[in-house]
């Protein structure tokens, strides 16, 4: 199972589905075949595995398959994993996570409807952190909501003047433009457009377009420039005139957007906090120094004493030249101590 989410990473963090990695094993459990979800459209970890071992010449009759997904049963631009397993005569399924997809779900149970054994549960907690981003998605109807914001030591997004240009290095702007590339949208409130003209784009380290390019999502009922940078060379544009955030959030999802990044500013990002949207905020943070006169990262958070405060759990911390990122998850109120 760990070398089934090893090659599941090889799949893209970005797109409608699940990274999915595959193994099958041999009655003495020696490995016949392997295979991973290279993103949507291209064939099922477990296709890949049964093609894989077709190649090689190896009969997989009587195999076991180490899925870190349980194998869906749904027609879609594929056909069901469940089905494909079971007649290439594999006869024993091990996943590490159940699917939690009304549409592509059940694919044990319709395998064990062909004499097939099926055993869940191998490895579960890292396959829930591999696929966290995708599960909390299709379990909430919503994208995975990370928050991203540039700040000074002393909380500031910006000068007196407005201006924002550059907080932080080029090493933490490099690193959040491969963040870009690997989430399904970039969004943004009308405010930033209108006071940054912001291109969102993915970027290489060489300055060149990323292979993927996020959709770029303006929420806010006043209109893009028609000049605007977003409106130019990139990803998609989306304008969702609403100030329904949970509503916005939702019509994403129906787009099988699973990932979004919010890139500002303070107003959309104090919003998304207040009414809990948010699974994960990225916080770089430069040894600059703007005083009380410089644009605050958030707005009011409504909380008038330490005992309201916002807690946030911090998972990683990387130095990014002069600039660290903090990359933190907020707790529940009812996990709050």
């Amino acid at each position: 199972m760990l070398r089934a989410l090893e090659l599941a990473r090889r799949g893209p963090a970005h797109g409608p589905n699940p990274r999915v990695g595959c193994v099958l094993l041999d009655a003495d459990g020696a490995v016949l075949a392997e295979g991973w979800h290279a993103g949507a459209g291209s064939p099922h970890a477990e296709a890949a595995a049964v093609a894989d071992a077709r190649a090689r010449g190896v009969a997989v009759q009587h195999a076991t398959a180490v899925v870190t997904l349980e194998p869906c049963a749904h027609t879609g631009r594929t056909g069901p994993c469940s089905e494909l397993l079971a007649e290439a005569g594999v006869r024993r399924v091990v996943h590490a996570v159940a699917d939690p997809n009304p549409v592509a779900g059940g694919g044990a149970d319709a395998l064990r409807s062909r004499g097939v054994d099926v055993v869940g549960g191998v490895r579960a907690p890292e396959g829930e952190e591999l696929l966290r981003i995708w599960l909390t998605s299709v379990r909430r109807g919503r994208p995975w909501v990370t928050v991203k914001t540039a700040q000074s030591l002393d909380g500031r997004v910006a000068a007196a003047d407005g201006s924002s240009r550059w907080i932080t290095s080029e090493q933490a702007r490099l690193h959040a433009h491969r963040l870009r590339g690997e989430v399904d949208a970039v969004v943004v409130g009308t405010g930033t457009v209108l006071a940054d003209d912001p291109a969102l784009t993915a970027r290489t380290p060489e300055g060149t377009p990323a292979a993927h390019q996020p959709l770029r999502v303006v929420v806010g009922e006043r209109d893009v420039p028609q000049g605007a940078r977003m409106r130019g060379p990139g990803g998609e544009l989306l304008h969702l005139r609403t100030r329904d955030l949970d509503g916005a959030l939702r019509s994403l999802a129906a787009r099988e957007v699973r990932h979004v990044l919010v890139d500002g500013g303070p107003t959309l990002v104090t919003a998304l906090l207040r009414a809990g949207l948010v699974d994960e905020v990225h916080t770089y943070v430069a040894p600059v120094l703007l005083g009380a006169s410089g644009r605050a990262a958030l707005g009011d958070l409504d909380v008038p004493t330490m005992a309201d405060a916002r807690r946030l759990v911090p998972h990683e911390v990387h130095r990014l030249g002069p600039d660290l990122l903090l990359v933190s998850v907020p707790v529940p109120p009812e996990e709050g101590p």
